[in-house]
């Protein structure tokens, strides 16, 4: 039977548009949330694509990254099935496994799997120079951005309100900007300070200092001692005097780890292989930014970690003979 020449045309244009089932098949996605642009997670997400995509006709992954609102958007989304791993705080990954807190309508995330830890997050208060806060509790009346809803910022800060018995409306205004825009809103006299979960040096931090010479607050006191006997994911921190400009003095905190998390939805194999991008590249890894640069691979297997490690984790360290 002779095949009209107009319909052979389209057949054959029709398979060159439709890639063979093989290549389909070999071709495998990862998607990362992070957070803002200008935060820790973007360049951790960011560094962590990189060294997966450099093997990628090895393992077929293509590994890509998402800006998004931050640690809670994070583990939400990753359990909605639209993520397949994301950055989050370390008390963040506890509450969504316990199904407490901002998840506690949403129940225990039982799928939920811990990857590894990353870099320290402190709690980090910035003011205006001209604000005239010498202590937290000097914030009472002022214009302060809690953080965007959705971020670990934001549910934390809610904590620390809750400790020390304070409600939004103790705030003049209770800005809701997320990490991109507090800094600018912070100079252009939009708002007197800001909190922040976010791992030093940061440029999210650095700007504002520079420009127009913003200052740290410490946090401490009967209400952090309260979050820190009561939660075993947090713990003191410092953040370096001298780090930013017009700061010269370390500045008391608490805070929690960045972690990497997962579902056990999401193939072990697909896992393995980030883990090893990571592991086999680490001097690489931890050049990528400068909050990397203390990191241990015997503390980020355990440290800050509430759910169970993904399979896919556990292959490789166990390989590595860390487990």
């Amino acid at each position: 039977m002779r095949i009209p020449f107009q319909s052979l045309g389209v057949a054959l244009a029709f398979a060159l548009l439709v890639p063979a089932p093989a290549a389909l098949a070999q071709q495998k996605f990862i998607t990362i949330g992070t957070g803002g642009v200008t935060g820790v997670y973007y360049a951790a997400g960011g560094a962590i694509c990189r060294l997966v995509n450099k093997d990628r006709k090895t393992h077929g992954i293509r590994c890509s990254v998402e800006s998004t609102g931050g640690s809670v958007y994070n583990i939400n989304t990753i359990r909605a099935g639209e993520l397949d791993m994301g950055v989050a705080q370390s008390d963040w990954q506890y509450h969504s496994w316990k199904g407490d807190s901002v998840f506690k309508d949403q129940g225990p995330f039982k799928e939920l799997r811990a990857v590894f830890s990353i870099h320290p997050e402190p709690f980090t208060v910035l003011v205006r120079k001209e604000a005239g806060v010498k202590t937290f509790a000097d914030l009472k009346g002022k214009r302060f951005n809690i953080g965007n809803p959705g971020s670990g910022t934001r549910a934390s800060m809610e904590e620390l309100l809750g400790a020390m018995g304070w409600k939004t409306s103790d705030f003049s205004l209770a800005s809701e900007l997320k990490a991109d825009e507090h800094g600018a809103a912070l100079c252009d006299n939009k708002i007197d300070g800001f909190f922040y979960g976010v791992g030093h040096p940061s440029a999210n931090i650095q700007d504002p200092t520079t420009t127009c010479g913003a200052k740290l607050v410490s946090l401490t006191g009967p209400a952090v001692d309260k979050l820190l006997k009561g939660s075993p994911y947090y713990a003191k921190a410092t953040i370096a005097g001298g780090l930013y400009a017009g700061n010269p003095d370390p500045t008391q905190t608490y805070g929690v780890l960045a972690t990497f998390v997962s579902s056990s939805k999401v193939p072990a194999e697909s896992v393995y292989q980030v883990v090893k991008a990571v592991f086999e590249n680490f001097d690489d890894f931890k050049k990528l930014h400068p909050a990397f640069a203390h990191l241990d691979p015997k503390n980020m297997i355990k440290d800050g970690l509430s759910a169970p490690l993904h399979d896919g984790a556990i292959k490789y360290y166990k390989e590595k003979g860390w487990m």
